[in-house]
């Protein structure tokens, strides 16, 4: 695989930044960080998150320091569409989307995985099951029942088990917004790892949670999927908590209507001036006219 940087595509949607990244271009900035031992987080955006993350200051800093923020939602990359952006299905990224292909990239490259989260006994579960899928992969479980309250000696011992393993790959799977406020408490004190909050990716692999099909969410219906199996954990969030985004989406609507309202409404040079005005742009220092900063590159 071609590790070398690609540019970012990185937009503000729904008042946060996403980036529109394939899944193959997420697998390359895991590969890279993962084969130079460097730290990162990967986050990643769909409505939940969203509605959470004003309500959680902790969940709001770990976005902030995240260097790649997928898109898990279908729904909101038709909104990026509508708003003008380069949106398009293949932006969307999640674990079930990027499974096979990580994997594979772990077996050949002998990454060491360690997945945080789930009932006792279900992450190691899950382990069994991939250990011969990826037999060049060491894979270390913890599950996520623990005190995990800042200096609490539980927590402790968590962090230093996963510092012992050295994991170039770090899973948290604890749910929104708990797996995200623990990834940004307890990041500074891991010594490594790309650090991936998966919320249920090792119930999925243990078979104790049923995956939508994937072709529900390449037409943006797997919430429909997702709430048939589970009604009454999942009303809330399907058909409450969007309300809420209504106002930051007409503040999208808003901010990219009011540029070119300004526009239209500027007024037009003279004819008898226009000849001056030309001039005088022509005329100014070349720090005015230099190109614009390059975008950064993941």
């Amino acid at each position: 695989m071609d590790l070398s940087p690609f540019p970012a595509q990185r937009i503000q949607l729904m008042g946060q930044p996403v980036d529109l990244v394939t899944c193959d271009q997420v697998m390359r900035f895991i590969a890279r960080k993962a084969e130079s031992a460097r730290k990162a987080v990967v986050a990643n955006h769909n409505a939940h998150s969203l509605y959470l993350i004003d309500r959680h200051p902790e969940m709001r800093a770990l976005y902030g320091r995240a260097e790649l923020i997928e898109v898990d939602s279908m729904p909101l990359l038709l909104w990026g569409k509508l708003m003008g952006e380069p949106a398009s299905r293949g932006h969307r990224c999640t674990y079930l989307c990027w499974r096979d292909m990580f994997w594979e990239m772990a077996d050949q490259h002998n990454w060491r995985v360690f997945y945080l989260g789930g009932e006792p006994g279900i992450a190691e579960a899950a382990a069994e099951r991939l250990r011969p899928m990826a037999p060049g992969a060491s894979i270390q479980t913890h599950d996520g029942y623990f005190d995990m309250s800042p200096g609490s000696d539980e927590n402790a011992a968590v962090v230093q088990a996963i510092n012992a393993f050295s994991p170039h790959v770090l899973f948290v799977g604890m749910g929104m917004p708990r797996q995200e406020i623990w990834i940004e408490r307890n990041y500074d004190a891991l010594f490594s790892g790309v650090v991936l909050p998966v919320g249920a990716a090792f119930d999925y692999e243990a078979g104790v949670q049923h995956a939508a099909p994937r072709w529900t969410g390449r037409l943006g219906v797997e919430w429909m999927f997702r709430f048939a199996t589970d009604p009454q954990r999942l009303f809330r969030r399907y058909f409450v908590e969007p309300w809420s985004l209504i106002p930051i989406a007409l503040s999208d609507v808003y901010g990219r209507l009011a540029p070119r309202q300004t526009r239209a409404q500027a007024p037009a040079v003279p004819a008898r001036h226009e000849q001056a005005y030309r001039a005088a742009s022509n005329a100014q220092p070349a720090l005015k006219r230099a190109k614009p900063e390059q975008a950064a590159s993941f």
